[in-house]
C-alpha cells in the first residue's frame, strides 16, 4: 500500500499557501514544500495539527492506493 498525503490539495481547497502553513506550524517552508510534493511525510502529530489548522478531518489529508 502506498500512502501519500493530500496537503497540497487541501491547502488549495482552503485557499492557503505552503508559506502560511509553515508559519502556523513554525516549520521551514522547504519542509512544508517536501510534504506537499510527497518527498517526505509529516509525523502523525503534525498531520493532526495540519488538519486542525485547515479545519478538516485528518482522513482528508491521507490518500492510500
Amino acid at each position: 500500500m502506498i500512502v501519500k498525503n493530500r496537503i497540497k490539495v487541501m491547502l488549495a481547497e482552503t485557499e492557503h499557501s505552503g508559506k502560511w502553513l509553515a508559519e502556523q506550524l513554525d516549520k521551514n517552508v522547504a519542509t512544508v514544500s517536501k510534504w506537499c510534493t510527497n518527498t517526505c511525510q509529516p509525523d502523525l502529530q503534525t498531520l493532526g495539527d495540519i488538519a486542525e489548522l485547515l479545519k478538516c478531518d485528518i482522513h482528508n489529508l491521507i490518500e492510500s492506493k
